[in-house]
């Protein structure tokens, strides 16, 4: 609990101190992406904070479409702390690494009759690992499309494509 408290500190230090040290602009986005563990798709936002030359702090949020197998109704979401590291910035492409901590929640609901009664529903959230890689396309405006590939190193391990577009502030 006092590592979560820590990283969560440093990350609102880290937005403050952004204008000061930032060569590049904030952005914000929106995403679709599938997950192979759920084998769904999810909708989600993230926005990209420049701390200094070549690395940004990329928070990000997908949610899940719910699935209903059998009446068994699952919902999935994760939260991401990551951080971005520019390896290629060139005109019309930029190409950075990932790395950062995933929070996963899995709620799954049984609705029918069980030997626990009429409805069992049950949750629960893990903590993980993001590696992974991701490109920018420059395409010349406020809007940059973008595509990402990661693995969320968590229990059964998730691996997870991205595709949308940043918006730059």
């Amino acid at each position: 609990m006092k590592t979560i408290k820590l990283f969560l500190a440093t990350m609102v230090i880290c937005m403050f101190t952004t204008t000061s040290f930032s060569q590049t602009e904030t952005k914000l986005g929106a995403l679709l992406a599938y997950g192979t563990e759920i084998e769904n798709i999810g909708v989600g936002a993230n926005a990209e904070f420049p701390i200094i030359e070549k690395l940004t702090i990329s928070p990000s949020f997908i949610y899940y479409l719910p699935k209903d197998e059998s009446g068994i109704k699952i919902n999935w979401f994760e939260v991401n702390a990551n951080a971005n590291y520019y390896f290629l910035d060139e005109e019309n492409i930029d190409v950075y690494g990932i790395g950062g901590l995933n929070y996963t929640n899995v709620k799954v609901k049984y609705d029918g009759d069980s030997i626990f009664g009429d409805d069992l529903s049950v949750s629960d959230g893990r903590i993980g690992l993001n590696l992974g890689g991701g490109t920018n396309f420059n395409i010349g405006s406020n809007i940059t499309p973008f595509a990402e590939l990661k693995y969320v190193i968590i229990d059964g391990g998730q691996l997870v494509i991205a595709a949308g577009v940043k918006f730059n502030l």
